[in-house]
């Protein structure tokens, strides 16, 4: 094209043609005189392939796939008319600043190495993110605002919508239709206007994302969770890195303006989405395979936990997979040392006996979750489950809210996932674009807010989670049955509701039962395999406290999932679960209702 040297291009043809012969082609049209700007998309696939292949110099193709983009990019700025998609990204925070950092971090990482849009006055134009404040302390709500404004300075357009906003923009709703969203966008009053909940925060971010819009036909809104980055896991030499491999804006935009796409889910790698309360029975069993390893080596010998962790694939992370469709996984998974450099067994066990407890916060040392390249990002598949905090809606999108908030159910986003499959088919789809989720960042456990989580020293009280884990499946396997009995576009019939709901309680306190029978069977194991066999490590002074941290642990999985556990003691009161099931009968009766308030608003 005349006026624009493509010169990153004929430079990475030339590079790696002979190892990625695809690319000779290209190389012809372009000596031809064709237009670069088709170029970069047939040259993207092959890197992208070659790139994730075994034995690949993956970080010199990244570089050289992250320098096409941006080229790409000053190609578009020169012709002009740039007709691709704005993002608005939404962040709910709620006292978490160090996760609020990596996030943006994240962000302004991808606008850098792949220029999505282009700079004007050296800030991203496309690319705008709303801050939602949750927090209920000032001085976290101030560290939120220091790192807006930190990230303003670094390119980005960022917004902080603060609590008061929040409190304005609903209640300049007319009184009527406020009252009838309570459920969804909170009914707090001023003076208690945070810890709303992730779902009513979110939706309460809707009303921001309403205001920012410039252009509905093509504005795009990416809902992203303070613990996740838009980047992704791969196992390098060294362990586990997070790289920029994925150009989440162009292969976005490209979905919405290829297909008829409405709302889109790139799910997560990385820690596990769910609660340590449905993980405790398969994470004990690769602590016991753990200990069982070491009991066979010397401790002061040259440590052999490491080479490449397992896959563990599609929830093998979850005690109850079968719920959700997943054949049984292999029983244990092997734990891959964190240590880097010469050190022994001894030094081993003392790292993973201190991080056993970061368990309560949903780290599984074992069972994390690994990026794959599948090919075409583009390529679409049917979802049923609404990631929070990976999900994509073009402006008729958001609609299709998160309902039930008031209830502070978990699973919500599968909940919301099955009403909007049933709804809109696929329309509703998911895609190979998965965020890195950690759960616990550099700072750690003093550092961090986890909602239904108490922790005072090294005791751990996961009880209200527990409780809301429960429930939330009972709310998600209730809503999954009944809209394969009743049509989502009118209001469920009560009866319907109500059986399905008891057919499903006496399902859910069956498994449960046998994944707590099963969790007490394996602690006890777990104790006479660490101080019951006279092992090397129970004769070593240096890991006395490790040892300390073990029976922490140990006493933290008894506290949570013993018998006289406090949210056992709730899922088991008959008068308990009844308060709770009506509770979600009165929320899937209203359920038409709120959603035909809530669409009006668009």
């Amino acid at each position: 094209m005349s006026g624009f040297n493509a010169s990153h291009l004929a430079e990475c043809i030339a590079r790696h043609q002979a190892a990625i012969p695809g690319l000779a082609e290209i190389g012809r049209q372009l000596q031809e005189g064709a237009d670069p700007g088709a170029l970069y998309d047939q040259a993207y696939p092959l890197l992208e392939a070659a790139m994730w292949s075994a034995g690949a110099d993956f970080h010199a193709l990244l570089a050289d796939y992250q320098a096409l983009f941006r080229e790409q990019e000053a190609l578009i700025a020169h012709k002009g008319n740039d007709a691709r998609h704005h993002f608005i990204l939404g962040i709910p925070i709620a006292d978490r600043p160090p996760h609020l950092r990596a996030c943006l971090e994240s962000i302004h990482q991808l606008c850098r190495l792949y220029d999505y849009g282009g700079r004007q006055n050296g800030v991203w134009d496309k690319v705008e993110v709303v801050v939602a404040e949750d927090s209920r302390f000032e001085h976290n709500i101030a560290r939120d605002l220091e790192l807006v404004h930190e990230y303003r300075a670094k390119g980005l357009k960022v917004h902080h919508f603060g609590l008061d906003e929040q409190y304005a923009l609903l209640h300049a709703l007319p009184a009527d239709t406020r009252a009838r969203l309570g459920h969804l966008l909170t009914d707090q009053p001023r003076e208690r206007f945070y810890l709303k909940g992730q779902a009513a925060n979110r939706n309460l971010c809707y009303l921001k994302f309403l205001q920012l819009t410039r252009d509905k036909a093509r504005t795009l809104y990416y809902l992203i969770d303070s613990d996740q980055a838009l980047c992704v896991n791969r196992q390098g030499a060294a362990g586990e890195e997070a790289v920029y491999a994925l150009n989440y804006f162009h292969y976005l935009d490209r979905i919405f303006r290829e297909s008829d796409t409405r709302m889109l889910t790139g799910k997560m790698v990385g820690d596990p989405p769910v609660s340590p309360s449905v993980m405790a029975a398969n994470f004990l069993d690769d602590v016991i395979a753990f200990f069982d390893r070491l009991a066979t080596v010397g401790g002061h010998e040259a440590c052999r936990f490491h080479g490449a962790q397992s896959k563990a694939g599609d929830a093998a992370y979850h005690d109850l997979a079968g719920l959700f469709g997943y054949a049984p996984k292999q029983a244990s998974f092997d734990y891959a040392c964190r240590l880097s450099g010469a050190h022994d067994h001894a030094a081993c066990l003392a790292d993973f006996a201190g991080r056993l407890n970061a368990f309560f916060f949903g780290e599984h040392l074992t069972r994390k979750t690994w990026f794959e390249y599948q090919g075409d990002f583009t390529r679409l598949g049917p979802a049923r489950t609404v990631y929070p905090g990976n999900t994509i809606v073009d402006y008729a999108g958001l609609k299709y809210v998160i309902p039930f908030g008031h209830l502070r159910l978990r699973m919500s986003g599968p909940t919301a996932g099955r009403l909007i499959a049933a709804e809109i088919g696929p329309r509703f789809a998911a895609c190979n674009l998965p965020n890195l989720h950690r759960r616990l960042t550099e700072a750690g456990l003093e550092d961090d807010f986890r909602p239904g989580v108490e922790v005072a020293q090294e005791t751990i009280d996961l009880a209200d989670e527990f409780e809301r884990q429960f429930f939330g499946d009972l709310m998600l396997f209730t809503t999954e049955a009944l809209v394969k009995r009743a049509d989502v576009n009118r209001p469920f019939p009560r009866a319907t509701v109500e059986a399905v709901l008891n057919e499903k309680e006496a399902e859910l306190l069956a498994l449960y039962r046998q994944k707590h029978a099963a969790i007490a069977a394996k602690s006890r194991q777990l104790h006479e395999r660490v101080f019951g066999g006279g092992h090397w490590w129970l004769q070593a002074p240096g890991l006395a406290g490790a040892l300390d941290q073990v029976r922490a642990f140990l006493a933290n999985i008894e506290r949570n999932f013993g018998a006289h556990a406090r949210a056992w003691g709730q899922i088991e009161s008959a008068g308990h679960r009844a308060r709770r099931k009506q509770q979600i009968l009165d929320a899937l009766l209203n359920y038409r209702a709120e959603r035909e308030v809530w669409d009006s608003l668009f």
